[in-house]
């Protein structure tokens, strides 16, 4: 019989090597973890000056650049961690002729492969923040860094339930793009949900989005408020995710390998 800690030293030795490939494959070009910066930073100086000219100087008392990297780098986070966990299932399937490798350590590997690599360019944007000067304190740190592990979780867990049921249906990869495409629109990007009048809020506030940006920029700037989201509701929205995506996990796992 095989001992618990034994299994966990296998698991772990997976997981690392299944992260050299995935780093592998994710970087095999010239630009690397470059453009995995610059395309953001880019994005960020574009919507920032489409920003300045509609309503010029800082967006309720936080400046521009900011207030869109909050947005961008929310949705980016979601999205990239979202589409990769998706199919991590399905693209490793050839390794699970191996018995150590199970469907759970691809889901791992590409999760927090993501999720590093955004920790990597959020650390890069501050150093852009500090050279444009626009350097600030803070006010709630510990708020900052629970909705960003919050995030990770909630959008890993998301792809985990898609990448079960693409194993089933594979027509679900279809409704995930259509699915993806308006957040950026409905996810207080480019606007903030005070620019809206109350009586619309419910029709974007279902969107945990939505709560996420808003309360990182209010956890950045005291001023910004949080009025209108709820810490509380992203905190469920997220437990609830992880528990129905192990849920279906635990359920389906074995059927999802013979297919």
């Amino acid at each position: 019989m095989v001992a618990f800690k034994d299994q966990l030293y296998t698991w772990r030795n997976v997981i690392f090597a299944l992260f050299l490939r995935e780093l592998q494959s994710k970087f095999n070009d010239k630009f690397g973890l470059g453009w995995a910066f610059l395309e953001p930073l880019s994005f960020i100086l574009a919507l920032s000056f489409l920003r300045g000219r509609i309503t010029g100087g800082d967006v309720h008392t936080i400046p521009i650049f900011v207030f869109m990297m909050v947005g961008l780098m929310g949705l980016q986070s979601f999205t990239k961690i979202f589409q990769k966990v998706s199919t991590s299932i399905k693209r490793n399937s050839p390794l699970y002729a191996f018995r150590q490798v199970q469907p759970m350590s691809a889901v791992i590997t590409s999760g927090f492969l993501e999720y590093s690599i955004k920790v990597v360019v959020g650390l890069l944007l501050a150093l852009v923040l500090y050279l444009m000067d626009l350097t600030f304190e803070i006010f709630d740190p510990l708020l900052f860094i629970f909705l960003c592990l919050m995030l990770g979780i909630f959008s890993i867990s998301f792809g985990l339930i898609f990448a079960i049921a693409a194993a089933f249906v594979p027509e679900v990869d279809k409704v995930k793009s259509l699915m993806v495409r308006p957040l950026m629109f409905i996810s207080c990007v480019f606007f903030s949900l005070q620019d809206i009048p109350e009586e619309y809020w419910p029709y974007l506030t279902w969107n945990p989005l939505v709560h996420f940006n808003e309360l990182v920029r209010y956890s950045f700037f005291e001023s910004y408020g949080n009025k209108g989201v709820s810490l509380q509701f992203f905190v469920i929205v997220t437990i609830s995710t992880l528990f129905l995506s192990l849920s279906m996990y635990h359920i389906t796992w074995k059927r999802v390998l013979s297919r």
